[in-house]
């Protein structure tokens, strides 16, 4: 195995190199818009993303390489635990969204708003829009920008202000980020500004934090501190799943209810809980 990392802003891993439709090509180009491709599908095509997409890389987010395919890599993601893999996440992702390492690998820094531009110098000559939730090693810093380092050798500047600056962060503090993707439409396998799931929302809210937590909700149940689902306050986190079946739905608890990533066809809200689904209100966990 080799490791490496993304040196696109968002790739899409895929369940195995024949997955993608036609629909997907945007998402799969040597140089992807995954925004186009977000907006380009209606509900139907996003269900059929059901066992095809399994999560997404962010910028220089480093990946281990099992093997190549036709210009595909099967890679493992070290920072998304899985019980899939001791190593990470597994999946695949075309060949051409994968460069070296970032020189660096000290004081990360973490994107904190929906997008911010990457620049070649500050303040000027954006050359990438990263996702929240990337994080990079930083270099320098001067005049209300990072020098970062970015994947294949290079560099680049982020301003000050998009950064999270606030360490391992508070119960607020979660709820805030969340609540960035108000009304984004749920993305199954979605880790990005363009679209997330259900876990993918804890998942890349607490990765800004500096909190590495498992990718899959079953996975978070299962790895973190579970408490009295009465003893939840706002900020933890509820979970989901019918009797004998494994979690199959996570939100953060708010005052209004529950911050989630809802289900396909709909859109990332902050709502009380409904009958429904508190019938299937299995635990809760505390960050």
């Amino acid at each position: 195995m080799k490791l490496v990392a993304a040196k696109v802003p968002v790739s899409t891993v895929w369940t195995a190199p024949d997955a993608p439709r036609d629909v997907d090509a945007p998402a799969i180009a040597a140089q992807p818009d995954v925004a186009a491709w977000a907006t380009s599908m209606d509900t139907e095509t996003r269900l059929g993303l059901h066992g095809r997409t399994l999560t997404q890389l962010l910028y220089a987010e480093p990946v281990l390489v099992r093997s190549e395919r036709d210009g595909w890599s099967e890679i493992v993601a070290p920072w998304q635990p899985s019980s899939q893999d001791a190593l990470g996440y597994p999946g695949w992702v075309p060949s051409s969204h994968l460069g070296e390492l970032p020189g660096a690998a000290t004081a990360p820094v973490a994107v904190a708003v929906p997008t911010a531009p990457l620049f070649a110098e500050p303040g000027a000559g954006a050359f990438a829009e990263l996702s929240f939730a990337t994080v990079l090693a930083s270099v320098e810093h001067a005049d209300g920008y990072t020098r970062v380092a970015t994947p294949d050798g290079g560099s680049g500047w982020l301003a000050d202000d998009v950064l999270w600056s606030g360490g391992a962060g508070t119960a607020d503090d979660r709820l805030r980020l969340g609540s960035q993707f108000l009304g984004l439409e749920y993305l199954w396998g979605g880790t990005s500004a363009y679209g997330l799931d259900c876990s993918g929302l804890v998942h890349t809210v607490n990765r800004v934090l500096g909190l590495r937590t498992p990718r899959d909700a079953h996975d978070q149940a299962d790895t973190l501190e579970n408490i009295a689902i009465d003893e939840a306050q706002p900020g933890d986190l509820y979970f989901f799943a019918h009797p004998g079946k494994p979690v199959h739905h996570v939100g953060f608890v708010s005052p209004a209810g529950m911050l989630h990533a809802s289900e396909t066809g709909k859109r990332l809200e902050n709502e009380p809980i409904t009958e429904d689904r508190r019938a299937t209100l299995a635990t809760a966990a505390r960050l």
